[in-house]
């Protein structure tokens, strides 16, 4: 059974920082690729950063030089590291692993950036 779980979501002042986590199991993360996407009330989801598993990134433009994503194929954990954090940055965040047709979503967590 393929599970991903988040991790490291909460309220936090504008220009603060958070780093989520998402732990995987049930799948080979060595070869997937890994992502976080984010969806805000009445938007529709969007991407946030992608890693492959040769560790190439690709970010939204609107966190370009704000967040970083990062692995540990060992821990079998992906990272979101989100500094300068906005109020436009308030929205539920999902893990996604994704490998040819293979395409796995965890529950998500809520990131709430507000004074």
């Amino acid at each position: 059974q393929v599970q991903l779980v988040e991790s490291g979501g909460g309220l936090v002042q504008p220009g603060g920082s958070l780093r989520l986590s998402c732990t995987t199991s049930g799948i080979f993360f060595n070869i997937y690729v890994m992502g976080w996407y984010r969806q805000a009330p009445g938007k529709q989801r969007e991407l946030v950063a992608t890693i492959t598993n040769g560790r190439s990134t690709n970010y939204a433009d609107s966190v370009k030089g704000r967040f970083t994503i990062s692995r540990n194929n060992a821990k079998n954990t992906v990272y979101l590291q989100m500094n300068s954090l906005k109020p436009e940055d308030t929205a539920v965040y999902f893990c996604n692993s994704r490998l040819d047709s293979y395409d796995y979503w965890g529950q998500g967590t809520q990131v709430t950036v507000s004074s």
